[in-house]
């Protein structure tokens, strides 16, 4: 019998999902002891990051969120918006 795969909860609840699959968690020394903190780094610490590539493959296989890819979703709309250029400025060079 094959072994049912259990994506770790913890993850689940510990970091988003992005659309495009890029993970966004928030950032720790955030709970207490906050005095002995600039109020520039606790201003920083206040918003969600991304996290690493490399790191974020790895933590969408725990969540069990695969076929994600953010790169190549990056790379198609940079490819697309070149060929939306490319078409805009082609009936223009026509008058």
């Amino acid at each position: 019998m094959a072994y049912k795969y259990k994506p770790n909860k913890g993850m689940k609840k510990r970091f988003r999902v992005s659309a495009t699959g890029k993970l966004k968690h928030n950032h720790m020394f955030t709970s207490h002891l906050r005095s002995s903190r600039s109020s520039k780094r606790k201003r920083h610490l206040r918003h969600a990051e991304v996290l690493f590539e490399g790191h974020a493959r790895n933590m969408r296989g725990y969540m069990g969120v695969k076929g994600l890819r953010p790169n190549a979703i990056a790379a198609e709309r940079r490819q697309e918006a070149q060929e939306n250029k490319a078409q805009e400025t082609a009936p223009a060079k026509k008058k």
